[in-house]
């Protein structure tokens, strides 16, 4: 997914959560909602930043020798300008990309 191309905002957002949870009914379950695709996203681009840094990683450094990588600082730098994962989570509920079930009272009894 490329994060840069996400129309969420960079800065905290106050958002009517009334509104927001029309959908649901239910103010804790849309933050429930938001809250776990939040978490898929953080793990995503996590991942990502990995990955890319593992391609400049040099397996001599040692803690004594340890350099600065032009490459890894630049990459880590993009990652932090990007819009946090709660904010793309809210962003996506709000637009309808986000696709959930919920539990039917009678699957639990």
């Amino acid at each position: 997914m490329d994060y840069k191309k996400t129309n969420a905002p960079l800065n905290t957002v106050t958002r009517d959560m009334i509104k927001l949870s029309e959908d649901t009914g239910n103010v804790y379950e849309t933050v429930c909602i938001i809250a776990k695709r939040a978490n898929q996203i953080a793990v995503q681009m996590k991942h990502e930043l990995e990955k890319k840094l593992q391609e400049f990683a040099s397996m001599t450094d040692t803690l004594e020798e340890v350099s600065e990588n032009r490459e890894q600082i630049e990459i880590s730098r993009y990652y932090e300008k990007l819009p946090k994962p709660t904010l793309i989570a809210a962003t996506e509920y709000e637009e309808g990309k986000v696709v959930y079930r919920l539990p039917s009272k009678n699957n639990l009894e």
